[in-house]
């Protein structure tokens, strides 16, 4: 069966670097009507990765430990939903569902309307790109990421999944994120050749949904992943700007300013260069990284280190620059209209705009930094939460206060609707009043929290107000502002405010908690086929009145020296009570950790309502936006 799906694999990628050049032979040679070829052939190559990727999947589900890839991370005991996940748990597997998902949208979009509308010039140049970024994915795994190796002679039990994966996370996080690198693929293609072909408008048309998914997959991907480092990992917080987490907000600031340069670009026929660029060097950043979760450039919880890449996928990183830089500057646009004023909803926009891409360079350069200070210091500088805290943050804020802005300003200049400007200052100075007056007074974290409010009070009313807002479109645009206003209140409390003591206690005792009494008021031990559990029972109060009772526990798991905690919260709007059992004091006793979350869960509901608004946006038929 290895050497099947290998094989398939390799014909894969024969067969892609034959349509590559076939498809680029037709260009030069202005014979664009051979693309029914190439796309027959793109059909043939997904079905050859299909194949092999449920060859893959079968032999997880029926614990084939021939396989390295299920030997390394399924045992006889791990749950399906878990031996599924295994899929994409190594650095093989996840790179094979990456490859999938990549082929599988680029056949999908061959067959939708936006496509169709393309000029077949314009389509031969998108073959052209996809063939050269598919063919790379597939040489990587056939040669450097080989998910197919075997193992032999195959043992009868595997060494299973490492316990802090074994979450629902781990369902959705990681699969969400590579939807998104592979969606991006498809906008980013499109917008080469867009830029090669001089249709350097109408590409953003057809691939409009397609840039909406990948950027609403890679959001959910994100927020997920903060969740369950939250729920999973015991130390309290959800965001510890580890390089492999800046990887995915990399691509998400690049993709959240294409979003809003595209408003710019459709409604006023600018910026069609701008556009090229940042949509290009979007997906050029999923791909970044990759290289930094696969190279061993930097250190991180959550890499799977060196495994030959670092090299190939340098390489590529560079290739694919160069050529979106060549193409989109070489592009023939046209005339471009010129610019509203800065004052104006266009000039927010492009300051919205350019905000998020320092934010991601500013993101990008502070990962690298360990490899960049090498330059000219013998030990690499590494930047911890700190620097990013400081210079980021602050940077999110003032994005909050824009969007509280932006929908009251006329598209060229002056203000349209100065009630609901009103409004939203207004907004802002009474939640920063009562904030600082409650004693709230940290700057950065006062203006966010204020912001916050100003921004879910323009989205409420604009859509009260704004005779545009009556449309699907329009409305999910606010509520997507309405969600990361959420967001934003819940991150400037949650993060600054939070409250946290590590005590040791024997069984009966109480101790406080930035105003809550916990009790200790059991502790025992389960065991199991699998693993050890060490079980404390906390009572929690506030005022003498019984909260809840919780029960955080201290795992060993079968074939792991490390005892891995499982989290126990008492969750709440207001304040939610975070516990991590430590271990067990030679009393009889144990020692927790204990956190008082101030609107923490705010997070997770903005989050919520900020992936789900998108769906109003997308477009569901042919023809004219609303």
């Amino acid at each position: 069966m290895q050497m099947t799906a290998y094989i398939s694999m390799l014909f894969a990628l024969i067969a892609t670097l034959f349509l590559g050049g076939w498809t680029g032979g037709a260009i030069l040679a202005g014979k664009q009507e051979r693309l029914g070829f190439s796309e027959r052939g793109q059909l043939a190559a997904t079905l050859l990765v299909l194949f092999a990727s449920g060859i893959m999947l079968w032999a997880l589900v029926t614990r084939n430990y021939g396989f390295m890839s299920v030997l390394s991370h399924v045992d006889n005991g791990l749950e399906l939903a878990y031996v599924i996940t295994a899929f994409w748990a190594g650095s093989e597997g996840s790179l094979l569902f990456w490859e999938l998902a990549m082929i599988l949208c680029a056949t999908i979009f061959m067959f939708t309307p936006g496509y169709k509308s393309l000029s077949e010039r314009t389509r031969a140049y998108f073959w052209v790109c996809f063939f050269v970024v598919n063919g790379f994915f597939l040489l990587m795994l056939t040669c450097w990421v080989n998910p197919f190796l075997i193992a032999v002679p195959a043992p009868p039990n595997g060494k299973g999944m490492n316990p802090l994966l074994r979450n629902p996370g781990m369902i959705f996080h990681p699969p969400l994120l590579l939807l998104g690198y592979a969606m991006y693929a498809i906008p980013g293609c499109a917008a080469l050749a867009g830029a090669l072909s001089g249709e350097t408008r109408k590409w953003m048309d057809a691939t409009r949904n397609w840039s909406v998914v990948a950027w609403t997959m890679l959001s959910a991907g994100i927020i997920l992943g903060a969740w369950w480092s939250y729920m999973e990992l015991g130390w309290g917080g959800y965001w510890a700007w580890d390089p492999v987490e800046n990887a995915s907000l990399i691509p998400w600031c690049t993709g959240t300013a294409f979003l809003h340069t595209a408003i710019v670009g459709r409604r006023r026929n600018a910026l069609a260069r701008t556009n090229i660029l940042i949509m290009a060097f979007t997906f050029i950043t999923c791909v970044f990284g990759t290289y930094l979760v696969r190279s061993g450039v930097v250190e991180s919880l959550h890499a799977f280190g060196e495994g030959g890449v670092a090299l190939p996928l340098l390489v590529f990183l560079l290739f694919f620059s160069a050529v979106s830089l060549v193409a989109a500057l070489a592009a023939k646009t046209g005339e471009q209209r010129r610019l509203g004023d800065i004052m104006s909803r266009e000039g927010l926009l492009l300051i919205v705009a350019w905000t998020l891409m320092a934010l991601g360079l500013i993101v990008g350069l502070g990962t690298m930094w360990p490899v960049i200070s090498k330059l000219w210091s013998v030990k690499s500088v590494g930047l911890d939460a700190r620097f990013y805290n400081r210079v980021c943050l602050p940077l999110f804020a003032l994005l909050v206060l824009l969007f509280s802005a932006c929908p009251w300003l006329g598209w060229k200049e002056g203000v349209r609707d100065k009630r609901g400007l009103i409004a939203a200052g207004a907004a802002f100075l009474i939640a920063a009043g009562v904030f600082f007056a409650l004693g709230y007074r940290l700057p950065v974290a006062l203006v966010g929290a204020a912001g916050a409010v100003s921004c879910m009070t323009t989205a409420l009313l604009a859509m009260g107000l704004l005779p545009e807002a009556r449309t699907r479109k329009t409305i999910g645009a606010y509520v997507i502002h309405l969600g990361l206003g959420l967001m934003t209140l819940g991150v400037a409390f949650s993060g600054p405010y939070q409250f946290s003591v590590e005590k040791e206690a024997a069984v009966g005792e109480s101790f406080d908690v930035g105003g809550y009494s916990v009790t200790v008021k059991d502790v025992h031990e389960k065991s199991g086929p699998d693993m050890a559990r060490l079980i404390a029972t906390l009572e929690i109060k506030k005022d003498g009145r019984v909260l809840g009772v919780i029960s955080p526990e201290r795992r060993m798991y079968r074939g792991y020296e490390q005892a891995f905690a499982e989290v126990e919260v008492l969750p709440s709007l207001g304040n939610e009570i975070f516990t991590v059992l430590l271990g067990q004091t030679d009393n009889g006793g144990v020692a927790v950790k204990v956190n008082v979350n101030p609107l923490v869960n705010w997070i997770w509901i903005g989050g919520i309502i900020f992936c789900l608004a998108p769906l109003l946006i997308l477009r569901y038929r042919r023809g004219r936006e609303e």
